[in-house]
C-alpha cells in the first residue's frame, strides 16, 4: 500500500492529509478536519488540478494578466498555455472579463485587471 502525504490548501488551517493507495483506488483519507479536506485529497491523488495564471498580449502590446476560471488538469497545462500564448486582445479589458470561453474544459480565461 502506497501512502501519500498532503498538505490541504482549501483553507489557511493547512490539515496533513494521509491518503492511502492500493491498486491505483483510495483506500482511507486521515487528517481533514472538514469535507473540504476530503474532497482536495480526493482530487489531488486521482486528477489533481491547478488554477493557470499568466499574461496575454494586447493588440496594442500591452500586456493583460489572465487566470483559468477554475483548476486544469495538470496533465493539461502545456497545451492550454500553447492556447493561451495564441491569444490576442483588444483593450479595453476590464477586470473579471471572460477573454477565451473554454480554454479548457469547463475553463474560461479571464482578465485579472482592467488594461486601457
Amino acid at each position: 500500500m502506497e501512502i501519500k502525504r498532503l498538505v490541504c490548501v482549501e483553507c489557511p488551517v493547512g490539515c496533513e492529509i494521509e491518503v492511502a493507495i492500493e491498486n491505483g483506488a483510495i483506500q482511507s483519507i486521515k487528517g481533514n478536519s472538514c469535507p473540504r479536506g476530503y474532497k482536495y485529497a480526493q482530487e489531488e491523488v486521482i486528477a489533481p488540478k491547478r488554477i493557470v495564471t499568466t499574461t496575454v498580449r494586447a493588440e496594442n502590446g500591452k500586456l493583460v494578466p489572465v487566470k483559468t476560471s477554475g483548476g486544469v488538469l495538470k496533465d493539461e497545462i502545456f497545451a492550454v498555455m500553447e492556447k493561451i500564448n495564441a491569444v490576442r486582445v483588444k483593450t479595453p479589458v476590464l477586470v473579471g472579463q471572460t477573454l477565451v470561453k473554454e480554454i479548457a474544459e469547463g475553463v474560461d480565461l479571464v482578465a485579472t485587471a482592467t488594461i486601457g
